[in-house]
């Protein structure tokens, strides 16, 4: 550095420096992989059943079909929050219930789980444990808003033998002349998307 008086002035004048550190490096010999999880929900019919791609026909108030799938976490993260939506279109009196005195009249969902391989002969669950209602009864139109499953956890690659029962419940109507009477669920049809949902695990922190 210099130094000058101009004018009585004193300035300071940098001149060039150098300036000397010492640096260290390490790394690792192979590359350290990093990879992520896949979340997938797949469904199948189980065999005979037809699932949810054979239309039911011809319902009668008091009857109840069952239908048979297979519910499968394929991805390799767990799995968490399982629910179910169904999104219905068509006859509104199959899909949401008429008013007092006469209220149960819509078309009702209730899904079953078994360990073991359903009978689908009988539709009974030869478990020891028996069958484990996930969902129970409700109407169409309460799955507009997705519902929680009972055991809503799936690990990768599990998975749950679904029972499906659609059912239209006991009431009475009276037919005079030939004509139907008003809000009838008589000659009605829906049109039903059935979504099933998972969410993934909680994230973790872990130490190794």
């Amino acid at each position: 550095m210099a130094i000058a008086f101009i004018g009585g002035v004193l300035l300071l004048v940098a001149g060039p420096s150098v300036f000397a550190s010492l640096t260290a490096q390490t790394s690792n010999a192979s590359p350290q992989t990093v990879a992520s999880g896949t979340l997938k929900l797949t469904m199948s019919a189980t065999n005979p059943s037809a699932g949810f791609s054979s239309s039911i026909t011809n319902m009668a108030p008091g009857d109840a079909v069952n239908r048979y799938i297979d519910l499968t976490n394929s991805g390799t993260l767990d799995s968490q929050g399982l629910t179910l939506a169904i999104a219905s279109t068509g006859t509104g009196s199959l899909i949401t219930d008429g008013v007092a005195p006469v209220t149960t009249r819509a078309l009702r969902v209730t899904v079953r789980s078994c360990v073991a391989a359903w009978n689908q002969a009988t539709g009974t669950c030869p478990d020891a444990g028996g069958a484990v209602t996930q969902i129970a009864a409700a109407p169409l139109s309460t799955f507009t808003s997705a519902q929680s499953f009972t055991d809503a956890t799936l690990a990768a690659a599990a998975g749950l033998r679904l029972q499906i029962q659609t059912a239209l419940p006991d009431q009475n109507e009276t037919v005079t002349n030939g004509t139907l009477p008003a809000n009838t669920v008589q000659n009605g049809s829906v049109g039903l998307t059935y979504t099933f949902t998972e969410i993934q695990r909680t994230a973790t922190t872990t130490n190794s």
